[in-house]
């Protein structure tokens, strides 16, 4: 029985697990990690991929049990980690080439995203399913209601595909929401701004959604006009309305003014 307190919803569907596996592009070779197993749907379809390895990370002592028979029919290619993903260095896991593929669990999907993303690097992919509002703000574009924060973070560093949507009546227990499969490429990046930087730009930009740039960025402690000025961005601008181009040079700018 899945637990709520631990967000999860099963995905049996066959036909759906062999999808989202596909999603991931060609595995050959590749060592792959996904994050919540549950009872295997989706590991076996990874399995029935060219992949080298499969590193299940699940921390639901039930799930890990019943993935014992699984492990052992894998002759090998299945390693169980029983711990909290959260927790887990996923890099640490297994060596290059890595991705992600995974049907998160939806109370920590962003989070796990977040800290991902943080370490992109040591990926090739990421090949994940969200609450599909989740997968909206991921995939948003400037001047909509989904753009924010995580939207310029996840597509400076990556590109952005949305796959399909999955609906609740595939899942056991159905959850409330549709869900949606994103598969995210690290992108090789022109700028040089740090990831601790970006964020506090966007943070203090989105901090106050409503107001203008001039009057939200204030919390960053400097010259608010000189910095936009200097980035080529107008003091009424308000935070939804600048693209991901426009971000880089703000924080470019920024960082380059606190040094």
């Amino acid at each position: 029985m899945a637990k709520k307190s631990l967000g999860q919803n099963f995905l049996l569907d066959l036909n759906l697990t062999a999808k989202i596996a596909h999603a991931a592009g060609d595995l050959t070779g590749k060592n792959v990690i996904e994050v919540g197993p549950g009872p295997g749907g989706l590991t076996r379809a990874l399995l029935d991929t060219n992949a080298t390895s499969i590193h299940a990370v699940e921390r639901d002592d039930r799930c890990v049990a019943a993935l014992q028979d699984v492990v052992a029919a894998a002759g090998g290619r299945l390693v169980l980690h029983a711990d909290d993903a959260l927790k887990t260095d996923m890099a640490s896991l297994c060596p290059a080439p890595r991705v992600i593929v995974a049907n998160l669990p939806y109370n920590i999907a962003t989070p796990l995203l977040i800290g991902w993303l943080g370490e992109i690097g040591a990926f090739d992919s990421l090949t994940l399913m969200f609450q599909r509002e989740v997968a909206a703000r991921i995939a948003a574009k400037p001047r909509t209601k989904d753009y924010g924060r995580l939207s310029i973070i996840a597509q400076w560093l990556t590109e952005v595909e949305i796959k399909f949507d999955i609906p609740p009546a595939a899942f056991t227990p159905p959850p409330k929401v549709t869900s949606t499969v994103v598969r995210l490429t690290p992108k090789k990046r022109g700028d040089t701004v740090p990831l601790d930087v970006m964020e506090r730009v966007t943070a203090a930009a989105f901090g106050q959604r409503r107001k203008m740039l001039r009057q939200s960025l204030k919390q960053l402690g400097c010259n608010v006009e000189k910095l936009l000025n200097a980035a080529g961005i107008p003091p009424t601008a308000r935070a939804e309305e600048i693209d991901i181009a426009g971000f880089v040079r703000l924080a470019q700018t920024y960082r380059e003014q606190q040094t």
